[in-house]
């Protein structure tokens, strides 16, 4: 049963959020903020992926130059980064990724001793959803990672938002009211796709849907869905036979209609699955990046595009 939530609070902010924050060099963040007043330069934010780059443009808006590490039509998962890049990881005011999501960017992090950086991950809280990936599964070993695909729940992107939108205050104080004005506006425009979900979701016919990786457990959990994943939270990993055949029962049991891929992996498999089993296929998409393929220009556009998705493959009772 889909249980309405209450609006996501626009202005509080989590302790982890604090705590994540103090992190923050109080003499760079004087310096930055200092540069600003004196040239009218801007902000400069380095965001590791497309979903990080999104809220510090819409927070930071004229006040920041927002540079992404992953440049569009690249799987996040499968950065590498170039000496190039690693170097602009140090010249950043601000920089913002998301701790185990793309490992060449946490290497890069730990290793050139990179300030004012903000992990999303400590901005929200992170679950294990049982989607470990396939090799995991055939080990044993199933369910033992924390899920990062948090901004695939507009109730943790929101958190997140709230986290970025503190840490650009403390970038650049002099800009601070702007900032707390453009969080709040995000965070209610956040909170209205939450109730978009919530009312076109919580008369759903079916519950289950299939994906090409498990990237959906937080959007599943959070409106009362069931995601099966041909692979796991790696794109790439490879699903076993038995797996393949596990979903072929599910999709006979459950009545599923479609099977699912997305823009920035491999569609071969999702399509092979649902060509095999006479079902459907159509496009949800992890958000990972903008693209031509993409159904909208922006996170909310594509998540709106999701959500229509969703209910064509569900059904209604």
């Amino acid at each position: 049963m889909s249980v309405r939530l209450l609006p996501i609070p626009a202005a509080a902010v989590t302790g982890a959020t604090v705590l994540a924050l103090l992190g923050l060099s109080a003499c760079s963040t004087a310096d930055t903020a200092a540069a600003s007043r004196e040239d009218g330069g801007k902000v400069d934010v380095m965001a590791s992926f497309y979903p990080l780059q999104y809220l510090a443009e819409e927070i930071g808006r004229d006040h920041v130059s927002v540079t992404t590490l992953t440049r569009p039509g690249v799987e996040p998962h499968d950065l590498e980064l170039t000496p190039q890049q690693t170097a602009q990881l140090g010249d950043a005011d601000l920089t913002l990724y998301l701790k185990d999501l793309q490992p060449a960017v946490d290497e890069a992090v730990a290793q050139s001793g990179v300030k004012n950086t903000v992990d999303a991950t400590t901005l929200t809280s992170l679950e294990d959803l049982g989607t470990a990936d396939a090799e995991d599964e055939e080990a044993g070993n199933a369910g033992t990672s924390l899920d990062p695909h948090v901004w695939l729940d507009p109730v943790k992107y929101a958190e997140v938002a709230q986290g970025v939108g503190t840490a650009l205050e403390k970038a650049d104080p002099d800009n601070a009211a702007d900032y707390r004005k453009n969080t709040d506006a995000l965070v209610s425009k956040l909170d209205d796709l939450n109730t978009k979900f919530t009312d076109g979701l919580k008369n759903s016919a079916s519950k289950v849907f299939i994906t090409s990786h498990t990237a959906f457990g937080y959007l599943a959990q959070r409106y009362g869905l069931e995601q099966q994943g041909i692979a796991g939270l790696d794109p790439e990993s490879e699903p076993s036979p038995a797996r393949i055949k596990e979903l072929q029962e599910i999709a006979e049991r459950d009545k599923v209609t479609t099977v699912f891929f997305e823009t920035l992996a491999s569609d071969e498999t999702a399509k092979t699955l649902a060509r095999d089993t006479g079902l459907k296929t159509d496009l949800l998409d992890p958000v990972e990046g903008i693209t031509e393929q993409s159904r909208g220009d922006d996170y909310v556009e594509v998540m709106k595009a999701n959500l229509t998705a969703l209910q064509k493959a569900l059904g209604t009772k």
